[in-house]
């Protein structure tokens, strides 16, 4: 089995891409390291290696956790194997 993302842990909201063309429509696995869990779905966007996959459905006004820390809240509806990225997410910082 290829992993085609990571996740640090399942309260994570997105996974990081690790693999090159990550293209939509292609059935997916990723990591969990912490549990050392699988989780797959279908990604719905291409994805670039480096960038976030939403794990689950996300609602305008959600917050995203990477990492088990809060990167952000949700600004344009995001469904899991979406592209997560500044057009849908944006700092709680300014």
């Amino acid at each position: 089995m290829s992993i085609d993302f990571i996740v640090h842990e399942e309260g994570d909201g997105v996974g990081v891409v690790v693999v090159e063309n990550l293209e939509a429509g292609r059935d997916s696995t990723g990591w969990i390291m912490l549990e050392n869990k699988t989780v797959q779905f279908k990604i719905l966007d291409s994805i670039p290696i480096g960038h976030k996959v939403a794990l689950r459905n996300f609602a305008v006004g959600d917050t995203v956790i990477k990492y088990g820390t809060d990167i952000g809240k949700v600004v344009a509806p995001i469904r899991q194997g979406e592209h997560l990225h500044i057009h849908n997410v944006k700092t709680k910082r300014w």
